[in-house]
């Protein structure tokens, strides 16, 4: 017999993990399934903000050991120091492996059915086709399956468009007795490099649109060597949804969460705690529309409660042009080297204490200032 859930996760990272917790204590019978059998590892740079800390704290907090916490961040462009800032609201470090892992065994915890380990092989009408040869059933499915997202292949035909993507490597390499957490604002065109220090290794990236970036991976030897980290760790590779948020992040009773519905900030690249928050909308929407009896209107719940995500976003998508285009470039990183509080002002953006409206508000009270700066 095929067993039948109310709904089903595709993707046990943050977004599926918190989908599937939320399903889960809403009281519907959940399923997380993941081609992956979990420790697993996965590159990326692993920084929690404040805010992303305080969406995982509601799911499941996680123990003071798998977080190392900066808060002192320095800032560079074409090798130039642009600044320091310390004392700032702290971010933290994690890895991918604990995260994920911890996540994922409190969606256990809560009563979600484990199918990770499981490839699918297709999707249809109301149910999963797996490699092992289940299909078991769903009224809803989120999609919480990566930047390659096949869910979003299945409604929309291509998983993302490569003329918005974004592109990254990174690199693991040893720990350091630099503890050091550096941002290069040049390292990559519209985008940056990241140098992110924990307390098992150091990873090291640089990122930025696809389509302006065909030498990259010469941009990330050239900032290896600049950082002294040349050497004969495995470079990695991966899309990343990097302002490319998808507009209509579902339909009918199939739903996209975290990086299968483009939610990455196009100017911080915080991902991780617009996945949780997503997973935890989906979840959300998947009850209201089960309650009502109609798998169907999960969507539209879904697409309405993403409006204040997607016009955050929309703001970073704008201002992108002000930190990353050559011809606004200087300015801002005049700005950005001078002021002390412009410096205290993106870390506050990037903790989540400040949104884009309040952040560009001050950043024009002070402009004029800056610009006769610039002048003199």
């Amino acid at each position: 017999m095929t067993t039948a859930f109310d709904v089903i996760v595709l993707g046990a990272g943050p977004a599926g993990s918190a989908a599937a917790i939320g399903a889960a204590r809403a009281g519907l019978r959940t399923a997380i399934v993941d081609r992956a059998v979990f420790p697993r590892d996965k590159l990326c740079g692993g920084l929690l903000t404040a805010r992303a800390l305080a969406r995982i704290d509601a799911l499941a907090p996680l123990p003071p050991d798998a977080l190392d916490r900066h808060d002192r961040i320095v800032f560079f462009r074409h090798g130039q120091p642009l600044g320091e800032v310390s004392g700032c609201p702290p971010v933290h470090l994690t890895t991918r492996l604990s995260l994920d892992h911890h996540l994922l065994q409190a969606a256990l915890a809560a009563g979600v059915t484990d199918l990770t380990g499981t490839r699918v092989a297709g999707i249809e009408a109301g149910h999963l086709r797996l490699h092992d040869g289940t299909a078991p059933g769903f009224s809803i499915l989120i999609g919480a399956d990566g930047v390659a997202s096949p869910t979003a292949r299945h409604l929309f035909g291509r998983a993302f468009d490569h003329a918005t993507i974004g592109f990254a490597l990174e690199v693991e390499t040893p720990p350091s007795d630099d503890r050091t957490l550096r941002i290069d604002f040049d390292a990559a065109v519209a985008g940056y490099g990241w140098r992110f220090p924990k307390s098992g290794g150091t990873t090291i990236g640089v990122g930025g649109l696809h389509r302006c970036n065909p030498d990259l991976g010469a941009r990330m030897s050239d900032y290896l060597s600049l950082l002294g980290a040349s050497g004969s760790a495995r470079v990695k590779g991966h899309f990343l949804p990097f302002g490319a948020v998808r507009r209509h992040p579902g339909r009918g009773n199939i739903l996209l969460a975290g990086d299968a519905a483009g939610l990455v900030d196009p100017i911080t690249g915080e991902g991780i705690a617009h996945a949780l928050h997503s997973g935890s909308l989906a979840a959300r929407a998947c009850a209201e529309a089960l309650r009502a009896g109609s798998p169907g209107s999960a969507y539209g719940h879904y697409r309405r409660s993403l409006v204040p995500l997607h016009r955050e976003l929309a703001w970073a998508r704008m201002l992108r042009h002000l930190v990353f285009s050559p011809r606004a470039a200087d300015r801002f990183a005049r700005a950005f080297r001078r002021s002390d509080p412009a410096r205290q002002r993106y870390m506050r953006l990037l903790a989540g204490e400040m949104g884009y409206p309040a952040f560009v508000g001050l950043s024009l009270a002070r402009l004029p200032r800056h610009l006769l700066a610039g002048r003199s």
